[in-house]
């Protein structure tokens, strides 16, 4: 006999996803491109500080990331909740 989740848990564990996909999303350009820039200005990669390149290219990645991150939890808490396509 499976236990039926309770209403909302599913929406509630979307949400919670989605709040710490747009904080690490807001601390990497914000975080490691603006406030830690100083910190980081002897790091190099590609010939530019650490700063810099997450600010440009890191950012991006990092986005990618979460985007292919969200989709595969996603699908994991669809088969979980029994609501897969």
């Amino acid at each position: 006999m499976s236990e039926k989740p309770e209403p909302g848990a599913y929406w509630a564990a979307n949400l919670r996803i989605i709040k710490v996909s747009l904080v690490i999303w807001a601390i990497v350009p914000f975080g490691f491109g603006i406030l830690l820039r100083p910190l980081l200005q002897g790091v190099q990669i590609g010939g530019v500080d650490i700063g810099f390149w997450v600010a440009q290219q890191g950012s991006i990645l990092v986005f990618l990331a979460i985007i292919f991150f969200y989709a595969w939890r996603m699908n994991k808490l669809d088969r979980e909740f029994g609501v897969e396509e």
